[in-house]
């Protein structure tokens, strides 16, 4: 009887760690010292899709988990989560420095590309379904994953970020509080400049592009409207899709107080901007999903 108790405890226990936070260590290459959590479920699809997803700035890793819905729809669709931490920069992401801006360089990116391949390799993942999403420093991070490493993300999702590179080479803290507001206040570069920042992230690279969904708030006063507009300049140069539409009211998936900017046929590079939306522009995780091709 007491083993069987034990045995119940044992499998309780087991049963309450699937779908929440949980640490891992040891994780693989890792020079700026991320902690890395993932969220797996109690279903796991065979050959997972994998989400990693991007604190904002002054947040953490239980906090982004708890600040969307995506959890539940892992439970339901058998992804797994990835949610990296930094402690720098007041928790945000190093997304000025070189290391971080080059394919195979270090920074904070090279230790997500090594939670990520731990992951794929822990619960067989899928490879060909692997993503980035965040909000405000974890957007902006997120542009620079699909920039950096295009041969490992299939698609990304900036809510409320800015450009690759925008911060590139800043001294200063790369946050929207910090002294250095160019970036944050929507620096200009024309859709060419843009994308020579990308390419010059992983020279001699011909393969796929990641694809890649901007919302941003029109109210949004610490990363402005612009700095959306510019990351739609960026993918749209690099992706090769030209804006062919512009979707208002009950035609927008994302809420009726967005406008949705349509490039090419939509699958590659969408964007919206939301009437009366602030700092950070709320996910919507259906949307999201389906942009990823993770539902119908």
């Amino acid at each position: 009887m007491k083993a069987s108790t034990a045995a119940f405890g044992l499998l309780a226990s087991a049963s309450l760690a699937f779908g929440a936070l949980q640490q891992v260590t040891n994780f693989g290459t890792n020079p700026t010292n991320l902690k890395m959590y993932i969220s797996v479920p109690s279903k796991v699809a065979s050959s997972p899709a994998v989400i990693v997803a991007l604190h904002p700035c002054g947040g953490s890793a239980s906090q982004w988990y708890g600040g969307t819905k995506l959890p539940s729809y892992s439970d339901s669709l058998g992804f797994i989560l990835i949610y990296a931490q930094t402690t720098k920069y007041s928790n945000c992401w190093d997304v000025n420095n070189a290391g971080s801006l080059t394919h195979g360089g270090n920074g904070d990116a090279l230790g997500i590309i090594s939670m990520v391949n731990y992951t794929l390799e822990k619960y067989n993942g899928d490879k060909s379904k692997v993503y980035v999403m965040g909000g405000s420093s974890g957007a902006m991070m997120s542009n620079v994953m699909v920039g950096s490493y295009p041969d490992v993300f299939e698609a990304g999702a900036a809510y409320s970020g800015a450009a690759f590179a925008c911060f590139a080479g800043s001294k200063s803290d790369p946050t929207p509080m910090g002294s250095n507001q160019t970036c944050a206040q929507g620096l200009i570069h024309t859709p060419e400049q843009w994308a020579q920042y990308v390419y010059n992230a992983y020279p001699g690279y011909t393969g796929k592009r990641p694809r890649f969904l901007v919302a941003h708030g029109l109210s949004d006063t610490l990363v402005r409207p612009q700095a959306g507009y510019e990351q739609l300049k960026q993918w749209s140069a690099v992706l090769g899709v030209a804006n062919t539409q512009n979707l208002t009211g009950s035609q927008v998936d994302e809420g009726s107080q967005y406008t949705k900017m349509v490039y090419g046929d939509g699958t590659k590079l969408v964007g919206y901007f939301g009437q009366g939306v602030g700092h950070i522009a709320p996910p919507v995780e259906p949307v999201l999903l389906k942009f990823f091709g993770l539902t119908a």
